[in-house]
């Protein structure tokens, strides 16, 4: 569900960031990049995950780190009816606590590292996004930077000043973008057959690992017809008109359209 994953990141990452008060598209854009890339690294829990691959050994050391510790935590807190499991994938790194700890620390950072430490967490959430949803991303960030150095040049100012300015918008916000990221893949993965227990520690009919899911009709497969006909392509479609002021231009659009159609059709 990578794809789908990141996607989703992205959508709600676009919805959100005018909620928090980031409005220009130099902010809006890396702000959704990093809920994009943020809503793949729960995955970190399985060693075949893109987000445990990208950087060879050192990613690879990390997922071993993560699936360890969730597997211990498991052991310590599972309930008298949660499953005999390893306790690794879709556990600790699949819920709410994860990404609300995740989130304050990357808010913490990114308040006291000021924009260099927001640049940082973004690109790493850009690196995750661009794994997976390829370089078409890479480009809409760099038009949004340069969107930012064009809006904001100043006489005697430099790229970098100008460029620091949006960074500077988002701030402490950037930690919002990852919880929100890791949040919107666990609800993605309560659409699946398999659930996804992000409501934990909270104890549900005597398990603390009680996997969220959909009514069992309305539940799909990973990477099934569900997912790669219907739902991936909403997202496509969803990602291009919650860009600021996408929606505006497809709606004028299609207004041209449908006046020039039926003057077409009046004269035949």
């Amino acid at each position: 569900m990578g794809r789908s994953h990141a996607l989703s990141g992205w959508c709600a990452g676009l919805v959100v960031a005018p909620l928090v008060g980031l409005t220009s598209v130099a902010e809006v854009v890396p702000f959704a990049a990093a809920t994009a890339g943020y809503a793949l690294l729960p995955d970190l829990d399985h060693p075949g995950a893109s987000a445990s691959r990208l950087l060879g050994p050192l990613t690879g050391f990390v997922s071993g780190v993560i699936r360890a510790f969730s597997a211990l935590l498991y052991s310590l807190t599972k309930g008298p009816r949660d499953e005999d499991s390893t306790g690794q994938h879709r556990h600790f790194s699949h819920t709410v606590v994860a990404a609300v700890l995740l989130g304050f620390a990357t808010s913490s950072a990114g308040a006291a590292g000021g924009w260099r430490t927001v640049l940082a967490i973004a690109l790493l959430g850009l690196i995750l996004t661009a794994d997976v949803l390829g370089d078409w991303i890479l480009l809409v960030v760099i038009a949004a930077g340069g969107w930012t150095i064009i809006g904001g040049w100043l006489p005697g100012t430099s790229a970098v000043e100008a460029l620091r300015g949006g960074l500077d918008g988002i701030g402490s916000w950037i930690g919002v973008a990852v919880a929100l990221g890791m949040f919107v893949h666990c609800l993605g993965d309560s659409l699946t057959r398999s659930g996804c227990p992000w409501l934990w520690p909270l104890p549900i009919r005597g398990e603390t690992w009680y996997e969220i899911r959909l009514p069992k009709l309305l539940r799909f497969r990973t990477n099934g017809p569900v997912e790669n006909l219907l739902i991936a392509p909403a997202l496509v479609v969803g990602s291009v008109l919650l860009l600021p002021g996408a929606l505006a231009i497809a709606t004028d659009l299609a207004a041209r359209i449908w006046s020039t159609t039926s003057v077409w059709i009046a004269g035949g």
